[in-house]
């Protein structure tokens, strides 16, 4: 066994523990559904990091990715709960085929896409409405 292993085992667990418990805080006040669950998975998730890490040949990468796997997921699953008004379903995307959020919706949410001269491909236009001149800023055709 490493000389390593008996610390890294206990800030792991302690290190578990904590995200559990503010999991299941955090989760029970913003409204995510299932709150238990999700504590499960974030600390379980990190548990199983550790272990993979004292206990297996895994690489560092992978040991990695599994550790922040159930953290990430319960980020997707909390910031969903806080856009919406109706809690998150597990596997339902929140608009169906061929739906989007009408302009009305991006507007309230602060959303309401570019802004005039945010895009880079957009010429301007002169006072008139008819589209300026290109400049040497942009992209003309090399006479060469």
């Amino acid at each position: 066994m490493a000389p390593y292993a008996l610390p890294v085992g206990i800030v792991g667990t302690l290190v578990s523990v904590v995200l559990f418990v503010y999991t299941r805080y955090d989760a029970d006040r913003v409204g995510v559904s299932r709150p238990l669950l999700w504590s499960l998975a974030t600390s379980g998730t990190l548990v199983a990091g550790v272990v993979m890490y004292l206990f297996t040949s895994a690489p560092l990468p992978g040991v990695i990715m599994t550790a922040n796997t159930g953290t990430v997921l319960y980020g997707f699953e909390r910031e969903l709960t806080r856009r919406d008004e109706q809690p998150a379903e597990p596997g339902q995307l929140p608009f169906g085929p061929g739906e989007s959020e009408s302009v009305d919706d991006r507007l309230a949410s602060g959303d309401a896409g570019p802004v005039s001269g945010d895009d880079p491909t957009a010429r301007s236009q002169s006072a008139d409405g008819r589209p300026a001149e290109p400049t040497d800023a942009e992209d003309v055709a090399d006479p060469r």
